[in-house]
């Protein structure tokens, strides 16, 4: 099962993450558990300049922008195939 991570404050731009995540996950098929990370002290840890960020399985494939949904699923799909 793949972790993915939201970094961000909640704001649409990090829904709309989420919502592009969770619909690339499922579109592939894809377990994954999701969390939301909001805290900024935790947010901070991670190597990203502006948010939102996305995180799966702790690596960062993106930040300060919305990726398209080919874009997740590659990342899904790598993740999926070095766990």
């Amino acid at each position: 099962m793949l972790t993915v991570k939201i970094l961000g404050s909640g704001c649409p731009n990090c829904k709309k993450v989420e919502e592009t995540v969770r619909k690339a996950a499922t579109g592939m098929g894809a377990e994954a558990d999701f969390v939301k990370v909001t805290d900024y002290n935790q947010i901070t840890q991670y190597p990203i300049l502006s948010t939102p960020g996305l995180v799966i399985n702790e690596k960062v494939v993106c930040s300060g922008r919305i990726p398209t949904e080919a874009e997740v699923t590659t990342w899904l799909a790598d993740a999926l195939a070095s766990a």
